[in-house]
């Protein structure tokens, strides 16, 4: 999937992440999947109709051409790895290849499993839209930072020798039942084998069938990851390729069925019965979404509604502005505005949850906002690529999602103000753009959050160009280790600032402003040795 990109620079066409699914590609996948169905499984595999499950596979997955540059991920030593890229690259081979391989060796190996292992996947499409927005020499910094991580954690947990994700075989689904229904029961009763099997009986069909057919199981709870995992690997495919779907996708339905195993909170199984009611309360079953307008009004006074309300309340809220008719982008933005205070208004890390690299005061990585706005920006995209009751679904949870967020982790969000106030902005002297970046660039060296938050503020109150703003919040994205989260975060600012109204849209910049001079000062590792490598 193709996002709009924030600011003037173009990505050059023969670079840019192809988006899965054109009108004519979808109707072949529609057509493929009714011949699969038409001849059977096993004849569509022969003639290359269907995606390689195991029909008498060995107990491997492999990758095709693919797979040389797969198990190079795997199996070179973290500290090794760096010039052999290097290499590659110096030998024609083109950075999104890398990601795909990347990408792929994780799955392989983690199965959306190892919490390291699966941020670092959802790291991988971010860290290459990154890549393209730099100049030509700098483009490797962001790819090979996160390729690092990614080796370096899979030589942790031992390399090929442990990997998770193997051949699966179909299922037999049972007449008369949907197969989302079936692939949730099974994830309900943590039948990871099951689940599987019926994933991979779904994946037979269309690319967006078997996306929408998953959300089933990632609609059953809100948690960050359970939502933010599927929308990355989706927009891994324009990269990688719809016939590996299954493998990227399968990394949530075994990430949904650990999930049921872990230990739960109290109102863990709410959404499982308050989404069902929505959609039958605000009749939404039966219909289309809507293509009513919203003014910059309503908008605003519905993000409001979403961040001062109850969870319950906010689904009742967005399900109600959907049966109403108004267009899903609308409340999805509402929805992200809300995550976005979330970020301004953070009083930062207690000191009872300071850990390595996420001190007392600090708002990077997992902190509360970050994870909102993941969040938030990945229920908007799959309301986007989803069918209009997956549609439906993903806004009513969102808006839930954000909600709950404000009042399940701690802290007094509807009293705290956000970032900046007033005498932050009233010390502000500078009226020039590059004087405004300048001192933006100090603040952010000196982990002053309120304070770059405000200048960025003063910058766009004064109409200059976002671009700019951009390119000095990307070089600390990329140069910066930001607790597994600098990349996610900096492409989910990015998309939400492009898909956002211009009353509203440099809320998202003040938060990256605010997160970038939070993460500073803890370099990612490997970045020096990449730098001197490539002379940069």
């Amino acid at each position: 999937m193709t996002m709009a990109w924030p600011t003037e620079r173009p990505i050059p066409e023969d670079k840019k992440m192809n988006t899965p699914h054109t009108r004519r590609e979808f109707l072949a996948d529609v057509g493929r999947g009714m011949l699969v169905a038409s001849v059977g499984f096993g004849l569509a595999t022969e003639l290359g109709l269907a995606p390689a499950f195991a029909v008498e596979a060995p107990d491997t997955l492999d990758f095709g051409p693919l797979e040389s540059l797969v198990c190079l991920m795997q199996e070179t030593p973290a500290n090794k790895l760096l010039p052999v890229l290097a290499d590659q690259l110096h030998s024609g081979t083109k950075l999104d290849r890398l990601v795909a391989a990347a990408a792929l060796a994780n799955a392989r190996t983690f199965g959306g499993e190892d919490y390291v292992g699966f941020h670092t996947i959802m790291a991988l499409a971010p860290a290459l839209h990154m890549a393209y927005e730099l100049p030509a020499p700098l483009q490797p910094l962001p790819v090979f930072k996160v390729l690092y991580r990614n080796t370096n954690r899979i030589q942790e947990r031992g390399g090929r020798k442990e990997e998770v994700l193997h051949p699966v075989k179909p299922a037999t689904l049972p007449e008369g039942r949907t197969g989302g229904d079936v692939l949730r029961d099974a994830v309900r009763r943590k039948d990871c084998a099951e689940a599987e099997r019926t994933f991979a009986t779904l994946s037979q069909l269309s690319t967006d069938e078997a996306l929408n057919q998953l959300l089933f199981a990632v609609q059953d709870n809100t948690e960050v990851h359970r939502v933010v995992l599927p929308y990355r690997a989706w927009d891994l495919l324009g990269l990688i390729g719809k016939e590996q779907a299954h493998t990227l996708l399968r990394q949530s339905v075994r990430y949904c069925v650990k999930a049921e195993s872990d230990s739960r909170p109290a109102n863990w199984n709410e959404p499982r019965t308050l989404l069902p009611e929505m959609l039958e309360q605000h009749k939404l079953l039966d219909r289309a979404p809507g293509t009513r307008a919203a003014e910059d009004q309503w908008v605003d006074a519905l993000s409001q509604t979403f961040f001062k309300s109850t969870p319950e309340q906010a689904a009742a809220a967005a399900a109600a502005a959907l049966a109403e008719g108004f267009a899903p982008d609308a409340i999805g933005e509402a929805i992200s505005l809300a995550a976005n205070q979330l970020v301004l208004r953070d009083a930062g890390r207690p000191p009872q949850a300071e850990t390595p690299g996420k001190p007392v005061g600090s708002v990077h990585g997992d902190s509360i906002g970050v994870h909102a706005c993941d969040s938030a920006g990945a229920w908007r995209n799959l309301a986007r690529v989803g069918n209009a009751r997956n549609t439906f679904a993903c806004l009513i949870l969102g808006a839930y999602q954000v909600a709950l967020d404000r009042t399940a982790r701690g802290g007094d969000f509807l009293n705290w103000s956000p970032v900046p106030v007033k005498w932050q902005l009233d010390h502000i002297k500078a009226t020039e753009a590059d004087a405004l970046l300048r001192e933006t660039d100090d603040a952010i060296r000196q982990n002053l959050q309120a304070h770059a938050a405000a200048l960025v503020s003063r910058y766009g109150e004064l109409g200059y160009a976002p671009r700019p703003v951009f390119d000095l919040m990307l070089r600390y994205a990329v140069s910066e280790d930001g607790a597994l989260h600098a990349e996610k975060y900096y492409r989910t600012v990015s998309e939400e600032f492009a898909a956002t109204r211009p009353a509203f849209r440099w809320r998202q910049l003040l938060a990256l402003a605010r997160v970038t001079a939070s993460e500073y000062g803890r370099p990612a590792p490997g970045m020096a040795e990449a730098r001197a490598m490539l002379k940069v």
